[in-house]
């Protein structure tokens, strides 16, 4: 429905091409360093983005690092165990940690004396908002509106410039009634294509299910698209046939809501929902849209990024 990004529909600039122009190896599949002329779209996108925020919404960036304990009662481990990184730290004492070291001096393994921290990767940005909202009480009527973001990490080694193991996510999370956490969705929904066209990109939305651990997971992802409580904003990346999944629209019913005790005045538990931005995939989108030189982008494209 948008402009393609050429007459074969397919994109402009290869992956390959992009990593090559605008990113920096580090060793670790899914990790790089990134160009300061990638960063500009971000920025760009990231002040798109502050621009299409509700004025009720109050801004809250996390840490790269949340909670073990809070990730285990949000239900992560159980739904994603296969994504979720730990932080871990030699211990044991000054000895232990000397002969761990002494151990990799001498050829052999020293991460056999780690020990897991309090701390895990952040795996979305949003996980950390809700029992800050349940410390606070009642959700008033018209309910809470936040502006989340995070650098966040998931356990793909991937080669793919689209399935990053360190990436940034921002999102907004509504938190309140039922219908109005619906209605929050669906409107974030509906707004999405014009985004794409302003940024000049292909796309479509599609219904879509997370990727939950293991058989059981996959009949839990099943039920998530028959009740469409996931939708996905795709844009060619790597290629017009196998688009990426740059934005999602989620519904997430009162699971947060129960989970962390968050109620309404009345004492009913509450529903949350979010729209998130994969902001390093819309920047690769852009660049697999428009060719590597941002320089050279459509002048509407470069406006709208204030670039």
């Amino acid at each position: 429905m948008n402009v393609a990004p050429n007459r074969l529909g397919q994109p402009a600039a290869t992956a390959e091409a992009i990593l090559e122009a605008l990113f920096h190896p580090t060793g670790v599949d899914g990790v790089y360093g990134r160009s300061g002329a990638y960063e500009a779209v971000v920025e760009g996108l990231g002040a798109l983005i502050n621009r299409l925020r509700d004025p009720r919404a109050e801004i809250v960036r996390f840490p790269p690092v949340v909670s073990r304990a809070l990730i285990e009662k949000s239900g992560y481990l159980k739904s994603f165990p296969h994504l979720l990184g730990c932080v871990c730290a030699l211990g044991g004492g000054d000895a232990a940690i000397g002969a761990a070291v002494d151990r990799f001096e001498a050829g052999g393994a020293w991460t056999g004396g780690l020990e897991a921290s309090e701390l895990v990767l952040a795996p979305a940005a949003c996980y950390p908002v809700y029992p800050l909202a349940a410390r606070r009480g009642a959700v008033p009527p018209d309910g809470l509106i936040f502006d989340v973001a995070s650098d966040c990490f998931r356990r793909e080694p991937s080669r793919d410039l689209d399935r990053l193991q360190s990436f940034r996510m921002r999102e907004f999370v509504f938190i309140g009634a039922p219908d109005a956490a619906t209605t929050f969705r669906d409107d974030w929904k509906a707004r999405a294509g014009d985004l794409a066209d302003a940024l000049g990109l292909t796309s479509r939305i599609d219904p879509a299910s997370d990727p939950f651990f293991g058989r059981g997971g996959a009949m839990v992802g099943r039920i998530q698209v028959e009740q469409a409580l996931k939708f996905e904003l795709m844009v060619p990346v790597r290629s017009a046939e196998s688009p990426t999944a740059c934005m999602s629209f989620n519904c997430h019913r009162d699971h947060f809501g129960a989970t962390w005790g968050l109620t309404s005045e009345d004492g009913a538990t509450v529903h949350t929902a979010c729209v998130a931005f994969g902001i390093d995939r819309l920047a690769a989108a852009l660049f697999a849209t428009h060719g590597v030189d941002s320089a050279r982008w459509p002048a509407s494209v470069r406006a709208t990024l204030s670039l």
